[in-house]
């Protein structure tokens, strides 16, 4: 494959930037439906008493504020530059490089959660927060088996149209890093920290940063829908993948559909955690077994 013609780079960094502008446009659209008529206009009707609107979803938007916008801004800046920063710089093979660089994405997605962990548990408890209570846990027994066939079922259906063919026709790496690491390293300490990373810091970090943080927040100010194909956008950017990018984009609209529907954090934070668990234990098993894999996204 031809780096220099690897759009990656380009198609990433638009990606964030799409994501990031649905916020404040849709915004700003809402806010200029709701100005009044000014005094030069026709004489408004008379007002009419409408229902209150009916809420979308489990999830609350009540414990957010204006002051959120910030924290969201500053978010997006970061893993923004992070992931482009990362994907211009040339690789290394060096161990100590791989190892340093795990600690270093590991270290960071702690620290961003438990920003936002201590930042949101000022005004409210974490239980209520993320809906932590849920009486029916035991649903998650059958809900994250099968999404994860689902997202399957969506991946062989995009290998089957020639979507990987195609991101291959244009230079792009098919395998995510992450799984590359899995496949081919040899350093027992890089395969510990990919597989903590992925089983763990991943599920808990991500869910309570994308789906418990940004999404409600963008919720209350764009709607669901544009808030949820935001936050899935920019969820799919922030792995770094232009071969990922859409099937990420798909688990993370079904990450949202899942949190409104049960209301709480505990259904995304197992989907994600059985997702990339299955997904270890493959690679790991055709390791053991010398299994060849096509690449998958």
């Amino acid at each position: 494959m031809n780096a220099a013609n690897d759009p990656t780079t380009l198609v990433i960094s638009a990606a964030f930037v799409v994501a990031a502008l649905i916020f404040p446009v849709a915004a700003v659209l809402g806010a200029l439906r709701r100005v009044p008529q000014s005094a030069e206009s026709d004489p408004p009707e008379p007002p009419r008493v409408l229902p209150p609107p009916l809420p979308y979803g489990k999830v609350s938007v009540g414990p957010y504020q204006p002051l959120d916008l910030l924290p969201v801004a500053l978010i997006f800046a970061a893993f923004s530059l992070l992931v482009v920063s990362s994907l211009s710089a040339p690789a290394s093979p060096d161990r100590e490089l791989a190892v340093s660089d795990l600690v270093m994405n590991i270290g960071f997605q702690i620290f961003i959660a438990g920003m936002v962990l201590v930042y949101m548990t000022r005004r409210t408890t974490t239980a209520d927060w993320l809906g932590l209570r849920w009486p029916a846990w035991p649903k998650v027994f059958f809900i994250a088996p099968a999404s994860v066939f689902g997202m399957w079922l969506i991946f062989g259906v995009l290998q089957a149209c020639g979507y990987m063919q195609w991101m291959e026709s244009l230079g792009v790496e098919t395998v995510q890093e992450s799984v590359k690491l899995l496949q081919t390293t040899e350093d027992p300490t890089v395969l510990w920290l990919m597989a903590l990373a992925a089983v763990l810091v991943a599920p808990l970090c991500e869910e309570l940063l994308f789906r418990g943080y940004l999404y409600p927040v963008a919720k209350k100010y764009t709607g669901p829908w544009l808030a949820a194909c935001s936050s899935a956008l920019f969820f799919a950017a922030a792995h770094g993948n232009l071969s990922a990018l859409l099937p990420l984009f798909l688990f993370g609209l079904l990450l949202v559909w899942i949190y409104e529907k049960t209301g709480s954090l505990w259904a995304p934070i197992a989907v994600h955690f059985c997702f990339n668990s299955a997904t270890v234990i493959v690679q790991m098993a055709a390791r053991h077994f010398n299994i060849p894999l096509d690449a998958a996204p």
